[in-house]
């Protein structure tokens, strides 16, 4: 079984090793791969948590989701406590287990997804990935259904905006539809950045040192995610480095 950790714990924090012993006891032979995102940026982990979920790999795998950055409540929290734990089977037999905190699991039920609540504990300790949420996923990934609970609606993923940011520095984005005809010049405005990119079919069909706006190599039911490609510079630091939920405004 493939257990993927989707987590704010940062590259090689000792939080991904604690975690992983803790899959390695619960669900003895898994192989566990962890999948870091920048501290508490749920859209980033929403789109990683859609692009596993509905990407091809063996049905028994389970996406496991922990971005937790305590905003719901602005009260002090007793105990630790932290946003809900909430499950989702797909059709294909993957399971998606992750905290409902802002657009975590928003890409997921944006495509029709149904979520519902895992009946544990949302408190008892600071590291709750660790200490209480992996025995609730090993019973899941195990078919015990008995923790499931009732319906949960989350925030709506963000639209026309950046979703994230690649290790090449390509902005991939939700966008899913050309802005304009392909090899058409339109003015790209992220925050305050501002840039001409090429509107493409292809990220690479563009010359060198234009930044192309294409259908990336991300995606699910049926639709592309346009990215956000400098051909042979980085369209992240062009644009100054935008965070995951930023709007994209395109102008010809």
């Amino acid at each position: 079984m493939l257990v993927t950790v989707v987590a704010d714990y940062g590259i090689g924090d000792l939080a991904f090793a604690e975690v992983r012993q803790r899959f390695a006891l619960m669900l003895p032979g898994a192989d566990v791969a962890a999948i870091p995102v920048p501290p508490f940026d749920t859209v980033s982990a929403g789109f990683c948590v859609a692009q596993l979920a509905f990407g091809e790999g063996p049905d028994d795998r389970v996406v496991y989701a922990n971005v937790a950055p305590r905003q719901d409540e602005d009260d002090p929290r007793e105990d630790n406590a932290g946003e809900r734990l909430v499950a989702a089977r797909l059709d294909s037999g993957v399971l998606v287990v992750g905290v409902a905190a802002g657009a975590s699991l928003s890409f997921l039920a944006a495509a029709g997804v149904p979520l519902r609540a895992v009946n544990v504990p949302d408190a008892g300790s600071q590291f709750r990935s660790r200490d209480v949420f992996p025995a609730a996923v090993a019973r899941l990934a195990r078919g015990d259904g008995s923790l499931l609970g009732e319906p949960v609606s989350v925030a709506p993923a963000p639209e026309r905006a950046v979703v994230y940011t690649d290790g090449y520095g390509n902005l991939k984005t939700s966008w899913y539809d050309a802005p304009a005809e392909a090899g058409t010049t339109v003015r790209v405005r992220i925050g305050d950045a501002e840039a001409e990119a090429m509107v493409s079919d292809g990220v690479f069909t563009v010359a060198s040192g234009t930044i192309s706006f294409a259908p990336g190599s991300s995606g699910w039911a049926g639709r592309a995610c346009y990215e956000l490609f400098a051909r042979g510079g980085n369209a992240a630091e062009i644009f100054g480095n935008p965070p995951a939920g930023t709007p994209i405004e395109i102008a010809r």
